[in-house]
């Protein structure tokens, strides 16, 4: 693994922990993020329809940019639920990147912007 891709995983591992950290400060409900850790991926059912649905679903609810927005509303509007919401959403898609798990392309769900799935890169396993 090249040193820059390395580095982008613990940047990634970084804004996991800051999440977990930010829940369990929280104290929000274990149950709850056990419950919802993995939601996000039920997107993935879009891949029946084919791989541009697919990418499609998978990648509207793996982006940063909707958990942020719910973040800073549940901030403004002081709903900890909503709050607790977000941040289990902001881990899963971190955890998602450090593992090398990208936004999908619509060539097919192994194909993402970081690469393809299961390669390695350049010609070192990951």
């Amino acid at each position: 693994m090249r040193p820059v891709d390395l580095i982008a995983r613990f940047e990634w591992v970084t804004v996991a922990a800051l999440a977990i950290v930010c829940y369990a400060m929280a104290g929000f409900s274990w149950w709850l993020f056990v419950l919802l850790v993995l939601a996000p991926d039920l997107s993935m059912l879009g891949y029946l329809a084919g791989p541009r649905v697919g990418a499609v679903t998978y990648n509207a609810l793996h982006v940063l940019i909707a958990p942020l927005v719910l973040l800073l509303a549940a901030a403004l509007l002081g709903a900890p639920v909503t709050t607790a919401v977000a941040l289990i959403w902001i881990a899963h898609i971190a955890i998602d990147r450090a593992l090398g798990y990208g936004l999908k392309l619509p060539t097919g769900f192994q194909d993402t912007h970081l690469g393809r799935i299961g390669r390695p890169q350049d010609g070192v396993s990951s």
